[in-house]
C-alpha cells in the first residue's frame, strides 16, 4: 500500500511539473508513475531524450516538443554487453539506456542505492511483465526476490508510423523481440531464454486505404503463407492474393483471383509471376482467353499454349516480354493449322500452312493467316499452284503463278499425316517449369514446410476460394495431415522397393492428390489438356502428344527416384547408384507408364482417333460387309483351309444347314481379342493379343486332335477372321498407339509379331472392301 500511494503522490506532482499540452497528452486517471528520469538521471540514445517517464502501461521519452509513447506490450529489455547500458526495442525503434551523462561523463554511483541503469532497466522489465499479466505482483526493488523475465513472444497490436510499407497500418497478431512473428501449425513453450520463434497464430495487417494480410510473419515480414486483399477503384471490387510469401514479396505457389474476374495459379518470384502458371479468364468476359505456360519477372515468356476464345485459336509456342516471339503452330477452330516463326506478336518470313482438307501450303502470311506473297499450295489430288498470292477486301484470293495439273496424287502420309512441332520444341524442355520446383524440393531434403510453396497446395473446391476472399481464410489441406507427411511418404518408399510393391506404391501415390508425385502427375495433366484438348485436338499434333507423355513417365520415374534417395538419406543408408540407360527405360515402361497413361489416354487417343480416321474407316465398312457372312462362307472367302474349320462349334438344330450359322467358330478368340479395349496399357493389350493367338492355337489343335502349330500362311486368314467378328472399332488408332507405346524391348520379339500380324488383317479388310464389291452380286 506504501508503494501504491508513494506512486499516486509521484504522478499527482508530475503532472503539476509539465506543461498543459503534455499533461492533455499523458494524462489519463489509472496512469502511475513509476519512473522519472530527474529522480534516477539516465542517458537514452540515439534520441538525446532530454526526460524519460515509466508509467504502469507506457514508456515515454520527452524531447523538446516531441513526444514519444511507446506501449509497454511492446517493448523487449536487453542487457548490454558492458553493463553500463540496456536496449529496448520497439516496433520501430530501438533505444539505448546508459549511466552516462551527456558528455559522456559516468554517473556518480554513491549518489545511488544501485547503478542508474540497473536500477531503470530492473524497474522497466518489472513494469513490462506487470502490464502483460495485468496485476502488480512484483517486490520492491532490493526485496531480495528475484525478478520475473517478460516472454520474448507476445500477442499485441500496433499501428506503424514510419514510411515505408507499413506505413498507417495496424498489426495485430504475434510478436518476437519487436518483430511481427508468427506461424500457424502448432504451439511451443519458450523458457525466458529462449531466442528461436514460437510457433503460433497468425497475424493481421489492415491499412487505411483497405487492404488486408492475414498469414505468416517472420522478422517484421511476410513469411510462409499469406491471403492479401487489395481494393480496387471499383465499389466492392478486390484482388485477393492467396500465396507463399518469402522476407516480404510473394515467392513460390499461390492462387490469386483479380477484380477483372481473371484467376492466376502458378509461382511467383519477388512478387511477380515467375516460373510455370496459368491465367484464365471466365467464359462471360469479353475477350476469353487462357495462358498455360512460363513466365519470367511478371511477363509470359519460355514455352506457353494460348487459347483465345473469340477468335477459336490456340497458340502452341515461344513467348518472349508478353508476345509471341520464336517458334510457334497455331491450330485453330474450323481445323486450320499453321507452322512458322513468330516476332513481337507477329508472323515472319516463311511457313506452313495445312488446312482441313489436307491441302498445304508453304510460303508467306499475313497477320491472320491470309496467303500474302510467294508460295506454293498442294491439292490433295495432287495438283500444286505456284506463284504470288494477295487478297482485296470483298475480292477473296487472288493469285499469278503456275498451275500444275500433270503431277501425281501425293504420299497420304506426307501431307494427311504430317506432324507439326517435332524438333522444334524439344520436349525436355518444354515443361522445366513444372519439373523444376519438384527438383528444388527434392534437392532441399524434401521440407515439409517447403511442400506448399514448391508443390502447391491443395483447395477443397470454388466455394473455399470465395469464402478465402470475403473471411480472409483458405482451407487448405495442410502437409501435416496423415495423408501428407512427408516422414510418413519417405518411409513408405522404403518399405515398397521390389518391383510389385513398388508399383502399387507408385499407383497409390499417383491417384493421391497429396503426395508430391501426385501432385506433379496433376499438373503435367493440366498442362496436356491445354495444349491437347477441345481446338488442340489436331490430329498435326498427334506426334508432339505422344512424345510429351513418354517424358512425363520419364520424369515421374526420375521423380520417384529423388525421393527415394532423400528417404535413404534420412535413414543413414547409402544412395542407391545411378541407373544406366536402358534400365532406367525399362523401369519407365513396365512401371509409371501404365500408371499415367490413363490420365492421358483421353486427349492422346482422340488425337490417334484423327490421324487414321480414313483407314480405320475404310476397315469399318470392310468389317459390315464380312458381317454379313455366314461363318462357314467367311472361311471359304478368307482361303482359310477347311481341314482347319472348327465344324464341331456349329450346333445346329432341324432344317438347319452349315451355311446358315453364323458367330460361332472360333468364339473363344474372338472375345478375348475384345477385351483389347478394356485397357489402356499397350502391355496388356498386347498380352490379349498373345492369348487371343493361344485361342486360335487352341481351337486349331482340338479340330485336328493333336498340338498344332500355325505358320503365317494359316495363321493371317484366321487372325482376319477373329478380327472380322470381334469387330473392334478404330483398330487402326489403337494398333499405331501400341506401337508407339510398346517397349523398345520388345522390339523383335513376340509381341511385335504378333502386333505386325494384327497390323496385316487391318490392311486386309480395308482392301476387301474393294475386292467384294467386285464379286457377282447375289
Amino acid at each position: 500500500m506504501r508503494q501504491e500511494l508513494d506512486q499516486a503522490m509521484a504522478t499527482q506532482a508530475l503532472w503539476h511539473t509539465l506543461s498543459s499540452r503534455l499533461r492533455d497528452v499523458l494524462c489519463t486517471p489509472a496512469r502511475r508513475l513509476l519512473q522519472d528520469s530527474q529522480d534516477i538521471p539516465v542517458t537514452v540514445t540515439p534520441l538525446r531524450a532530454e526526460r524519460v517517464l515509466l508509467f504502469d502501461d507506457a514508456l515515454v521519452l520527452l524531447q523538446g516538443h516531441s513526444v514519444y509513447t511507446s506501449d509497454l506490450k511492446l517493448v523487449w529489455v536487453e542487457p548490454g554487453q558492458d553493463g553500463c547500458m540496456f536496449h529496448l526495442l520497439t516496433p520501430e525503434e530501438e533505444f539505448s539506456f546508459c549511466s552516462k551523462d551527456p558528455q559522456g561523463r559516468q554517473w556518480p554511483v554513491l549518489c545511488f542505492p544501485v547503478p542508474p541503469q540497473v536500477a531503470w532497466q530492473w524497474k522497466v522489465t518489472q513494469a513490462v511483465c506487470q502490464t502483460l499479466r495485468g496485476k502488480k505482483d512484483f517486490p520492491v526493488l532490493g526485496a531480495g526476490l528475484e525478478p520475473s523475465e517478460p516472454p520474448t513472444c507476445r500477442c499485441g497490436a500496433y499501428t506503424f508510423r514510419a514510411e515505408g510499407r507499413f506505413s498507417q497500418a495496424t498489426y495485430e497478431g504475434e510478436w518476437y523481440w519487436g518483430r511481427p512473428h508468427g506461424k500457424s501449425g502448432g504451439s511451443g513453450a519458450h523458457g525466458p531464454d529462449a531466442r528461436g520463434p514460437r510457433l503460433c497464430s497468425r497475424g493481421t495487417l489492415k491499412w487505411p486505404d483497405g487492404r488486408n494480410h492475414v498469414g505468416d510473419f517472420c522478422q517484421g515480414l511476410e513469411h510462409g503463407f499469406g491471403i492479401r486483399l487489395v481494393p480496387q477503384a471499383s465499389e466492392d471490387k478486390f484482388n485477393c492474393y492467396k500465396c507463399h510469401w518469402q522476407e516480404g514479396s510473394m515467392c513460390g505457389y499461390g492462387i490469386c483471383e483479380y477484380s477483372t474476374s481473371e484467376v492466376y495459379k502458378g509461382y511467383f518470384q519477388e512478387g511477380l509471376r515467375h516460373g510455370f502458371g496459368v491465367l484464365e479468364s471466365t467464359p462471360q468476359t469479353p475477350q476469353p482467353c487462357r495462358y498455360t505456360g512460363h513466365w519470367e519477372r511478371g511477363q509470359r515468356s519460355g514455352y506457353g499454349i494460348e487459347e483465345d476464345g473469340d477468335r477459336g485459336e490456340r497458340y502452341i509456342g515461344m513467348w518472349q516480354a508478353d508476345q509471341r516471339h520464336g517458334p510457334g503452330v497455331m491450330v485453330t477452330q474450323a481445323g486450320v493449322c499453321y507452322q512458322g516463326t513468330f516476332q513481337a506478336d507477329k508472323m515472319v518470313g516463311p511457313g506452313i500452312l495445312l488446312s482441313e482438307d489436307d491441302s498445304l501450303y508453304e510460303g508467306t502470311f499475313a497477320r491472320d493467316l491470309t496467303l500474302v506473297g510467294k508460295g506454293k499450295v498442294t491439292f490433295p489430288n495432287g495438283f500444286t499452284l505456284e506463284g504470288s498470292f494477295g487478297s482485296g477486301a470483298g475480292r477473296g484470293l487472288h493469285t499469278q503463278g503456275v498451275l500444275d495439273t500433270a503431277a501425281l496424287p501425293p504420299d497420304p502420309g506426307s501431307t494427311r499425316k504430317r506432324q507439326l512441332g517435332l524438333g522444334v520444341f524439344p520436349v525436355e524442355n518444354r515443361w522445366q517449369g513444372v519439373y523444376g520446383p519438384f527438383q528444388d524440393f527434392v534437392q532441399a531434403g524434401c521440407p515439409g514446410d517447403l511442400q506448399e510453396a514448391l508443390l502447391g497446395f491443395h483447395v477443397q473446391s470454388s466455394r473455399e476460394l470465395r469464402k478465402s476472399q470475403e473471411y480472409l481464410c483458405c482451407e487448405r489441406t495442410h502437409p501435416e495431415d496423415h495423408a501428407g507427411r512427408m516422414e510418413d511418404i519417405l518411409e513408405e518408399l522404403l518399405q515398397h522397393r521390389a518391383p510389385e510393391a513398388l508399383q502399387q506404391c507408385l499407383r497409390k501415390a499417383l491417384n493421391n492428390s497429396l503426395h508430391p508425385l501426385g501432385k506433379l502427375l496433376r499438373t503435367l495433366m493440366l498442362t496436356f489438356q491445354a495444349t491437347y484438348s477441345g481446338i488442340g485436338a489436331n490430329k498435326h499434333l498427334q506426334g508432339l502428344a505422344q512424345e510429351e507423355v513418354k517424358q512425363h513417365a520419364q520424369e515421374l520415374w526420375a521423380a520417384y527416384r529423388g525421393l527415394l534417395q532423400v528417404a535413404l538419406q534420412c535413414k543413414g543408408q547409402a544412395p542407391e547408384e545411378d541407373e544406366d540407360a536402358e534400365t532406367r527405360e525399362l523401369h519407365v515402361h513396365r512401371l509409371v507408364l501404365p500408371l499415367v497413361l490413363p490420365s492421358f489416354y483421353s486427349e492422346l487417343f482422340t488425337l490417334y482417333l484423327l490421324l487414321h480416321e480414313r483407314e480405320d474407316s475404310l476397315y469399318s465398312q470392310g468389317i459390315a460387309n464380312l458381317s454379313l457372312f455366314p461363318d462357314t462362307k467367311l472361311l471359304e472367302f478368307l482361303d482359310v483351309q477347311k481341314h482347319l474349320w472348327p465344324l464341331k462349334d456349329l450346333t445346329l438344330t432341324t432344317n438347319q444347314r452349315y451355311s446358315l450359322v453364323r458367330d460361332k467358330c472360333f468364339l473363344s478368340a474372338t472375345e478375348c481379342l475384345q477385351k483389347m479395349i478394356t485397357t489402356v496399357d499397350p502391355r496388356e493389350k498386347l498380352e490379349v493379343l498373345e492369348r487371343t493367338y493361344g485361342e486360335i492355337e487352341a481351337t486349331v489343335s482340338r479340330v485336328l486332335g493333336q498340338e498344332h502349330k500355325l505358320p503365317m500362311d494359316d495363321l493371317l486368314p484366321l487372325l482376319i477372321y477373329v478380327v472380322s467378328r470381334a469387330q473392334i472399332q478404330h483398330l487402326g488408332a489403337e494398333i499405331h498407339l501400341i506401337r508407339d507405346m510398346m517397349a523398345p524391348i520388345h522390339t523383335g520379339g513376340l509381341y511385335d509379331f504378333l502386333l505386325t500380324a494384327l497390323e496385316s488383317c487391318y490392311e486386309h479388310i480395308q482392301k476387301e472392301d474393294m475386292r467384294l464389291h467386285r464379286l457377282p452380286s447375289r
